[in-house]
């Protein structure tokens, strides 16, 4: 087996015993809820936008792993990567709005895709009726545990000495984690050349084998090795910060100004959907995010769990779909 092939085993690994702990922690608060209706009478679909291996599938299955347990049904993964998670989108918006395929999505995709490319495939607010949002998170800038940059001072002034040298891996062109970049480089002269991947595993692989220099991904991707002892945290992008990454030092806190993005998964349904099953799939989930183990293993990966109303969701879609499509506006950054 190749190195490569070594680092990505241990990356799913790592992410399949998050799950395992899920499934062996049973508690007596998984109360199942009736059948409403006939919904639902079949396996719901998370289709998730990103390949296995990073912080969108980890997520997806930590919620699918607890959830028939209180829906009555299977839930299964659906991975549908590329074009920073806009194909995996478009394909739930075009789906049957019957409640048994839903999106598994983040503030990238829903609120800077739109501004970022010329022809994203759908409308965030036209297209889909908001679930509820998982959780709330920083971004975090890791290195290997070897890498020669110790502190986030050591990257930007390499990356301000020899513009371009530095590389940067992220999940893909358009996510949130290519805007910090774009941002840095914009208004503190940190230059480093993007490195975009389908996927915050693949991009992890190459981190761990030295191919780039540093990954700026959601913390969910990369606690596990954080906490083992295989990344090091350089710097998050929030004060919203947990476990592993409760003392690392935000972007703010290190003089650069207009350096704070908050990161966040959600689920999703396509447009059309009956209310009624979108209101059940918000209980059924909202009940899984709230059970003991399954919050701790959220707050275990660097977040805090949201889980709010449909309502709420889409008014925090609006919110930040207008404070991104205005960065992104200024920001100048473009995304084929």
């Amino acid at each position: 087996m190749s190195s490569a092939h070594r680092i990505a085993s241990l990356a799913r690994l790592s992410v399949a015993a998050a799950w395992l702990a899920a499934m062996v922690l049973q508690p007596a608060s998984a109360q199942p809820l009736p059948v409403r209706n006939g919904f639902p009478s079949q396996t719901v679909k998370f289709v998730s936008p990103f390949p296995p291996g990073g912080g969108n599938d980890a997520t997806a299955r930590l919620v699918t792993t607890r959830l028939p347990e209180i829906m009555g049904q299977a839930a299964v993964v659906d991975n549908r990567g590329g074009a920073g998670g806009n194909i995996g989108a478009k394909s739930v918006a075009e789906a049957k709005p019957d409640g048994y395929t839903v999106l598994t999505s983040q503030v990238s995709i829903m609120a800077v895709n739109p501004s970022l490319y010329a022809a994203p495939g759908f409308d965030p607010l036209k297209n889909f009726m908001p679930i509820t949002q998982i959780n709330a998170a920083p971004l975090a800038l890791v290195v290997e545990a070897n890498s020669p940059y110790k502190t986030f001072a050591d990257l930007a002034a390499r990356a301000k000495a020899s513009p371009g040298k530095v590389t940067y891996a992220t999940p893909g062109n358009g996510t949130l984690s290519h805007l910090v970049g774009v941002v840095l480089q914009k208004d503190s002269g940190v230059d480093m050349t993007h490195v975009p991947y389908k996927g915050a595993g693949p991009a992890l692989t190459d981190l761990l084998g030295g191919q780039v220099d540093v990954l700026v991904t959601s913390t969910s991707s990369v606690a596990g090795m954080v906490h083992n002892g295989k990344l090091r945290v350089l710097a998050v992008t929030s004060p919203r910060r947990i476990g592993v990454f409760a003392k690392a030092p935000t972007l703010e806190e290190l003089g650069y100004a207009n350096a704070r993005f908050e990161d966040w998964y959600g689920f999703f349904a396509p447009a059309g959907t009956p209310p009624e099953r979108v209101a059940y799939l918000n209980e059924a989930i909202v009940r899984t995010l709230r059970l003991p183990e399954v919050t701790k293993l959220v707050n275990d990966g660097g977040s805090e769990v949201v889980a709010n109303t449909p309502e709420a969701f889409a008014a925090q879609l609006r919110q930040d779909i207008d404070r991104w499509s205005r960065i992104v506006k200024l920001s100048g950054a473009k995304a084929d």
